[in-house]
């Protein structure tokens, strides 16, 4: 337990000395960009001073991170504004967005890869795995401007982009999540019910569910009293891959559907050039990243007694 929140604590220090470094070398002053190309240099030295950039980069990395570890995410250079308040709104909707989309592709692919499997050599478990391939060829962003054309523009049956926190509307905020929220999962759970097929064949082929089936067992007695747990191990590790990659894939899903979340909040401050939000933006992914392995690692724990006694 300690040797990994040591290789967590390492993981994250190193992954902030190289955020903190790379933007450092981006052409351009912050403190030009937070006054304008027509700042005086007095006001661009004045500024700098005020943002702390004058002092030497170890300085300034001790109070970025420092600030990261108290909660304090500094100040955005274009707005001026705090980044603390702005960071947790922006992390909730984009969380309530990455979460739907995982349970809904779970859901899906959960049950199909496993009948996929039983019927791998039937027409439908062939379906199931040329449909699971078709979907892993879509970007989510295609489908989302394919769910936009067809249940917005064609049917009208939800709105095309916009926001409503659950807090104000429940029916808004449903409406507007079921479109965004079906396409990451669209393409997720493709990807899910190609591993969790693969996962339960390869259990299937074991020694132990020969033996289970040759004891009176039925192929899904056997399964489901011995296979589905082992099988489950990769479909976690897995599951931790895409929940990470899905975060990504909101980015370019909160643009399409026009929702303030995590993800556009880092596009608008890479065109604004705004450093200080891009890396603590980048911080908060990483550190999310950090989390869903050691989630991970704990779920790994729980289904195999193995590991829990390593």
């Amino acid at each position: 337990m300690i040797r990994q929140a040591a290789r967590y604590l390492s993981t994250f220090f190193f992954a902030s000395v190289a955020v903190f470094l790379l933007l450092r070398v981006v052409p351009g002053d912050p403190a030009e960009v937070a006054l304008g190309v027509s700042a005086t240099p007095e006001a661009v030295a004045a500024k700098r001073t005020e943002l702390g950039l004058d002092q030497p980069l170890l300085h300034q990395y001790v109070s970025w991170i420092g600030g990261i570890l108290r909660g304090d995410f500094g100040i955005s250079l274009t707005s001026g504004a705090e980044l603390t308040p702005l960071l947790w709104d922006r992390i909730q909707v984009s969380l309530i967005l990455v979460a739907t989309a995982m349970v809904l592709s779970l859901v899906v692919a959960l049950p199909l890869g496993t009948w996929a499997a039983l019927r791998t050599r039937s027409l439908d478990g062939v379906l199931i795995t040329a449909a699971s391939q078709v979907g892993i060829a879509i970007p989510s962003f295609l489908a989302a401007v394919l769910a936009v054309s067809l249940f917005s523009v064609q049917l009208g049956w939800f709105p095309a982009n916009g926001w409503v926190p659950p807090g104000y509307s429940v029916a808004g905020f449903l409406s507007r999540l079921v479109l965004p929220a079906g396409a990451l999962a669209a393409v997720q759970g493709a990807i899910m019910t190609r591993y969790v097929r693969s996962a339960v064949l390869d259990i299937m082929r074991d020694d132990f569910m020969r033996t289970a089936r040759a004891k009176g067992l039925t192929t899904i007695g056997a399964l489901r009293k011995h296979g589905l747990r082992n099988a489950a191990l990769p479909v976690v590790t897995v599951a931790g891959l895409q929940l990470t990659s899905l975060v990504v894939g909101a980015v370019v899903i909160e643009r399409v559907f026009t929702i303030p979340g995590l993800g556009s909040m880092l596009l608008d401050a890479v065109v604004g050039r705004d450093i200080t939000t891009v890396q603590t933006i980048v911080m908060v992914l990483v550190m999310f990243t950090l989390l869903v392995n050691a989630a991970v690692d704990i779920a790994y724990t729980i289904i195999d007694p193995r590991t829990r006694a390593q």
